[in-house]
């Protein structure tokens, strides 16, 4: 796939997205907001991918909405009616949660790997990710509240299902800075690593090593976990076993039966 604000490389079964707007400190503009969907649903829709890591191109993960698109949106539509403008702007919030929910849509593990800033919408992105993996010196914030504006894309409903609503809270109300480091102890990020080369590697191997897990069971095991965060606890339950109902009759299972009783590595099918 070709992008004008991407990277996007898939090999052996693990897609490499990189924000590509280096100069920008990849801030999104109109075209990356629109330009990532389409690349994560192209990516959910190949059977081939079985892991996307989301990373960015030069000294930062993402800045956040691109400043010159966020002052577009509040001049508004130039609708003669407020009440048409207004419904207007909801509509085109409505489709960049959207597009940042398509992250958490897609049927694969998507990885965030952090290095340099990961600000405003930056965190948004990466909270939609299952897992996140940082540099010590990356830089995590909840920007908007410095902006005069109420964080609106995902951060502030997604954020306190990682680090709990107290902490959630303190950093929107802040706005302050919270390093790797910190991260880790807050548990928003799942690892850090000392710099951005380290990063690439680790994460290059935990992407490995989870594209060669049985790939249905993988994304039926991400779906259960996102439907139970958001469902009861005998919703959930009830969701699983009608999964499972369908699954545990796949080729994935005969290979993984087949596997260890020969004592050797297990080999799946797209």
């Amino acid at each position: 796939m070709e992008f004008e604000t991407l990277t996007v490389e898939a090999k052996d079964g693990v897609a490499q997205l990189r924000l590509d707007r280096p100069a920008q400190a990849n801030a999104l503009n109109r075209t990356l907001w629109s330009e990532l969907r389409t690349a994560v649903d192209a990516l959910d829709a190949d059977p081939t991918v079985r892991v996307v890591v989301i990373a960015g191109n030069g000294k930062h993960f993402c800045a956040g909405i691109d400043l010159e698109m966020l002052g577009s949106l509040r001049a508004g539509t130039g609708a003669d009616c407020a009440g048409r403008a207004a419904e207007a702007l909801r509509r085109t919030i409505l489709d960049l949660q959207d597009v940042i929910t398509s992250v958490e849509r897609c049927r694969v593990p998507v990885i965030a790997a952090v290095h340099g800033a990961c600000v405003g919408a930056g965190m948004d992105l990466a909270t939609a990710c299952d897992l996140r993996y940082s540099t010590e010196d990356a830089r995590f914030v909840v920007k908007e509240i410095d902006m005069a504006v109420v964080a609106d894309v995902g951060v502030l409903q997604r954020l306190p299902r990682i680090v709990g609503e107290g902490v959630t809270r303190e950093l929107a109300y802040t706005g302050r800075t919270v390093s790797g480091g910190e991260a880790l102890g807050l548990r928003l990020v799942n690892g850090v690593y000392p710099d951005a080369e380290a990063l690439t590697v680790g994460v290059a191997e935990l992407a490995a090593s989870l594209a060669a897990k049985p790939p249905l069971a993988l994304r039926g095991t991400k779906h259960a976990i996102t439907y139970a965060r958001d469902h009861t606890v005998a919703d959930a339950l009830d969701q699983v076993a009608t999964w499972n109902a369908g699954m545990l009759i796949s080729a994935d299972l005969d290979e993984a039966l087949a596997a260890a009783m020969e004592r050797r590595p297990a080999v799946y099918r797209d």
